[in-house]
């Protein structure tokens, strides 16, 4: 059975938060945009997370909680929608007229008041509950694993998701300023930058898949064959999709339909944090989009490193289709 929101205690809550822009602001909130980042055992993180860190780490979660984990910028909003369109068994009006953000809360999302964090919104929020985060495997509150939570881990290339996180930055003010490209390139290769280095990330999350409920999922497979993708989250899920119900999933969960749609497009964020005229918050959504952005050296740098980082691990990406 699908989740009702429509009484959802914590809806309105944020979409006045959301709607608000500058001039309505005061300085406890601009002071925190474009902050930097400090260590979190030994992870790179924004100032908004570590600043209420322990009431993260000691979340509680249910045993029918559903967690969606990505590195940043791999499909985690493609995912969700994906994840709402089965368990909702086709496109509920709450998928039509909720936020995607609201459906499935930010777990160490933490801005200034008056936004409610995604601890506060999850709070009060109806059960199956969908939570979102970014952390890595180590740092994700034990209370997910000591009530057998199933996750959903989606991997994305780390050239592509390079260059995603790139213009991220550049248009999102909630995250540190991104320097220059090359500034940001070496900052990535090295891990100094936010939720840390993509190679931990999809490499520790890989080897914590056994003995968990974690169902792994590539971004470049679901973009190659997404009704099989597709069909292997619903099995995870406990569910069976009819034809009917997964060509409506398969339309409603493409790239064009999301970027045009202002409950997965995030144009409902105020646009002194999310800056679309500088870049959308859904770019491209392609695979290879990397090969229009990296020189020859730049391309060989990364290849260096990306060897010599994931020598040791089963894990294999593809970088184009």
């Amino acid at each position: 059975m699908g989740m009702s929101l429509s009484s959802f205690p914590g809806r309105d809550l944020a979409s006045a938060g959301l709607e608000m822009n500058a001039p309505a602001l005061d300085a406890e909130v601009l002071k925190h945009l474009r902050s930097g980042l400090t260590d979190l055992q030994g992870v790179p993180m924004t100032l908004s997370v570590t600043h209420r860190w322990d009431d993260i780490k000691n979340f509680s979660a249910h045993p029918d909680d559903l967690l969606i984990a990505t590195y940043p910028k791999s499909g985690t909003t493609w995912m969700v929608e994906i994840v709402d369109s089965i368990r909702n068994e086709g496109i509920s009006q709450e998928m039509r007229s909720i936020p995607s953000l609201m459906r499935a809360p930010f777990l160490e999302m933490n801005p200034p008041a008056p936004f409610p964090s995604g601890l506060d919104i999850l709070k009060t929020m109806p059960a199956p509950r969908m939570v979102k985060t970014h952390l890595p495997f180590q740092l994700v509150p034990q209370s997910f694993w000591d009530n057998n939570c199933k996750a959903i881990y989606i991997a994305r290339n780390a050239k592509d998701v390079l260059i995603s996180y790139y213009y991220f930055h550049k248009m999102n003010t909630g995250m540190p300023e991104p320097g220059t490209w090359h500034e940001f390139f070496d900052n990535f290769l090295s891990g100094k930058v936010s939720w840390g280095s993509w190679f931990d990330h999809v490499t520790g999350w890989w080897d914590a898949r056994e003995g968990l409920r974690i169902h792994y999922v590539f971004y470049e497979d679901l973009k190659q064959d997404p009704v099989k993708e597709i069909k292997k989250v619903a099995l995870f899920l406990g569910k069976t999709l009819n034809k009917e119900l997964l060509d409506t999933i398969l339309e409603h969960t493409s790239f064009n339909k999301m970027k045009d749609n202002p409950m997965t497009n995030f144009s409902t964020v105020p646009p002194f944090v999310f800056k679309h005229d500088i870049s959308p918050f859904m770019r491209k959504g392609t695979v290879g989009d990397w090969k229009l952005h990296l020189t020859v050296a730049e391309n060989e740098r990364f290849d260096e490193e990306y060897q010599r980082r994931m020598a040791a691990t089963s894990l294999t990406f593809r970088t184009e289709l």
